[in-house]
């Protein structure tokens, strides 16, 4: 799309005299002054000084051009400018409409550009603190990875707004995209940064792969995204396999895919020592346990962090959980270590997986694998009748693993469809299975009374063929196994994070703070014009959210208000505080059950460690900061990554589609179109265009009318709907109303 056209500006700005002009770098002459001459350093750190120490005179209040150069320039022009310019690159100061001010007096904010869109990005402020929404026409063109002067100039949905004043620092920036032809040239249509297409420098080595995906780097900057040129560097195959197009979301996003030689050599050497005799003298020894211990995960998983036990006691329940004692092999500052804090936690997607830690050690050695020894780090609690906690432990073990469960065949045992196959191998760990059983209703019961919303949030299953092509797109299931193994992880959790603030640990707490509020009344509003009866919701409590699943759970709009139940939500993330779990309904809670996939959990282990050893726990409290945060930020961009790539794998499905009805729900609905989602979690558009032609008038929330038939689309409303379009390359999927 062009550029807005713009008429014949007069030479000077509307506001701004002459005279305010004579101080700025504006024409040849002071161009050349300001880059021709040559001037020490001694003389622009002297003019630095003396602009910045005027400027800070003005409290952030902008000074004129004329009057900055008056007080600060003298017979140093050349320095003067030369000091002015390096200013504004560092972002020291800004250069705004009637002059300069001090940039941080003026209430800008340094930040990093974290991601970018098509249409908008976020900035990290470097103080920390919330991520900054950016507007794509104020990004500037600025990248991800740019360190860039923001000016704060609102709030957008409880999010912080600002536009880019300044790029101090622009990043070697690699973005991702596909060939193809425009008006008889070969350009670059990337998946971020902007809906135009890009010059390539190099096309003519590039002319025989139009239509292929491929990696590029920025090697000129416009004013705009459009406006940038790039150098095509590498080909990743066709744009029309989901395969392809998920690896070039992966390199672009950072995350490396590769262990370096190091760190594989360290994972493979602590592999092959297995367990000396001497580390065993020191643990709990529950290889021949009073309570068998077993897994219980997916079919496919091969990285088992987690073992549970248990037996019926005369006021309750004794549990164990037991967790690869990952922090045994994996130390502070080691190769595996720094490579672990920068990957932050595994990511999974479709048939893929990019493990945080080597497979020597995530498959190997810390896997709680049947039949072999495993170091562990076991929470033993004690629970009463209805599955509180009463009492809790944290024990170095040594554990050996019975059986490896598989959740549908636990599903099918206990729901007493299981062959008898599955009934002779869990022989020996069916009681334990029932007792589970018995203490997951339980705590869900408790769950309920303590007023914890239970969100069903749509996660899709792929299946793919031989070669990597997606063929079916279902809506993962979960069991009764899935829930109780959920409910012992989250008792552990519990503990450990009860644990630490009973006893004043640094310590790395999984947080879920309150909704904010303008989120809050905007789902009330929403809840009002859908007619579904809610509790106030200006200071909500989890309860009142509960109330809201519980109001919808027999309409229409069921899976439309979880949606925006979880949309109004705070994120959740990773805090050296213990605030609370909002989600969850709980004062205390940490991750401790998966440090093979999870920084934040093997920083816990590394912490409960020292505290168990009697070690002060001063020197870990910059561990435990620094953990947080690298917990949450990788987390974030896993979450993103893992939606995009099985975004493509989705549209991947669709098109082997293209013309075939089925049946779907409304799930959003804008000034443009209508969003459906089909029962397998395919979500795709049906244009306004698409549509019967008519006048159609969206209301802003969850309806359209059209003037004409008198036809009202509702969110929640069944839809049936063909797929016209699937584009791989972006993740995208249209449909068309079915033919009745």
């Amino acid at each position: 799309m062009a550029g807005r056209r713009h008429a014949h500006r007069p030479k000077a700005r509307s506001g701004m005299k002459k005279a305010d002009r004579k101080g700025a770098v504006r024409n040849k002459k002071e161009y050349e002054a300001a880059n021709g001459i040559q001037v020490s350093e001694e003389q622009i750190t002297h003019f630095a000084n003396r602009i910045t120490t005027f400027l800070n005179k003005a409290n952030g209040r902008p000074v004129s051009r004329a009057d900055l150069a008056s007080k600060c320039r003298g017979k140093g022009q050349a320095a003067y400018l030369r000091a002015l310019k390096k200013l504004i690159s560092e972002g020291v100061i800004a250069e705004r409409r009637t002059g300069y001010a001090m940039a941080a007096a003026a209430g800008m904010i340094r930040a990093v550009i974290s991601r970018i869109s098509r249409t908008y990005g976020f900035a990290k402020p470097e103080a920390g603190g919330q991520e900054i929404f950016i507007a794509g026409r104020d990004l500037k063109g600025a990248c991800a990875g740019d360190l860039v002067l923001l000016m704060p100039t609102g709030m957008r949905d409880g999010t912080p707004e600002a536009s880019v004043q300044t790029i101090i620092a622009p990043a070697a920036v690699q973005i991702a995209g596909m060939l193809v032809e425009d008006e008889g040239m070969l350009r670059l249509l990337p998946d971020t940064l902007c809906k135009q297409t890009l010059e390539i420098e190099n096309a003519a080595d590039w002319t025989a792969h139009i239509g292929d995906k491929v990696l590029a780097t920025v090697t000129k900057r416009g004013a705009r995204h459009s406006e940038h040129t790039v150098r095509v560097d590498v080909s990743l195959g066709s744009a029309e396999t989901a395969r392809a197009c998920a690896e070039a979301l992966v390199i672009v996003s950072g995350v490396p895919t590769d262990f370096p030689p190091d760190v594989l050599a360290e994972a493979e050497r602590l592999e092959k020592t297995g367990i000396p005799e001497e580390e065993l003298r020191g643990r709990l020894d529950l290889r021949e346990p009073e309570d068998i211990i077993f897994t219980i995960d997916g079919w496919d998983a091969k990285d088992l962090d987690d073992a549970i036990s248990i037996a019926r006691t005369d006021t309750g329940y004794r549990l164990g959980v037991h967790i690869a004692d990952v922090s045994h092999y994996v130390t502070q500052d080691s190769a595996l270590d720094k490579e672990a804090i920068s990957r932050g936690t595994s990511i999974y997607y479709a048939d893929q997986v990019i493990p945080m830690l080597p497979k020597a050690l995530s498959n190997g050695i810390c896997s709680l694998h049947p039949d072999v020894d495993r170091l562990a780090f076991s929470a033993l609690l004690t629970l009463d009748e209805n599955g509180e906690i009463t009492h809790y432990r944290f024990e170095k073990t040594v554990i050996r693993s019975a059986v490896k469960g598989v959740y549908r065949e636990v599903n099918a045992l206990l729901a007493g469809t299981a062959s008898p196959e599955i009934e002779e191998k869990y022989a020996s760990v069916k009681e334990s299975l029932l007792l589970l059983n018995e203490l997951r209703e339980k705590r869900l019961a408790a769950r309920e009374q303590r007023g914890a919303p239970s969100i069903e949030a749509e996660e899709s299953a792929f299946l793919l063929d031989e070669n990597g092509v997606c063929t079916e797109v279902a809506a993962r299931t979960r069991g009764a196994g899935e829930e109780l193994i959920e409910e012992c992880m989250l008792l552990a959790n519990e503990a450990a994070a009860r644990l630490a603030k009973t006893k004043h640990l640094p310590f790395v707490y999984r947080v879920h703070a309150q909704p904010p509020e303008v989120k809050a009344l905007r789902l009330a509003e929403a809840l009002n014009r859908l007619d579904i009866p809610h509790p106030a919701l200006d200071a909500p409590k989890p309860r009142d959210y509960a109330q809201v699943l519980k109001n919808a759970e027999n309409s229409p709009l069921k899976a439309a208000v979880h949606q925006m139940v979880l949309r109004s939500m705070a994120k959740a993330d990773y805090e050296t505080e213990p605030v609370g779990h909002f989600g969850l309904a709980l004062e205390d809670y940490a991750h401790f059950t998966s440090p093979i996939r999870r920084y934040p959990d093997l920083a816990i282990h590394r912490i409960l460690t020292a505290y168990l050893s009697g070690e002060k726990p001063d020197h870990v409290l910059q561990f435990a900061h620094d953990a947080a945060i690298a917990g949450s930020s990788t987390e974030q961009r896993a979450v993103q990554l893992e939606r995009d790539c099985e975004d493509c794998y989705r549209a991947e499905w669709a098109k082997q589609h293209i013309g075939e009805s089925f049946d779907g729900v409304i799930s959003g609905l804008t000034e443009f179109g209508i969003y459906v989602m089909l029962p397998n979690t395919a979500e795709g558009l049906v244009p306004i265009d698409a549509l019967p032609l008519d006048a159609y008038t969206y209301d802003g929330f969850f309806s359209m009318h059209t003037e004409g038939s008198g036809m009202t689309y509702t969110l929640g409303m069944p839809m049936r709907v063909t797929v016209a379009r699937a584009d791989i390359n972006s993740g995208n999927i249209d449909f068309a109303p079915a033919e009745p």
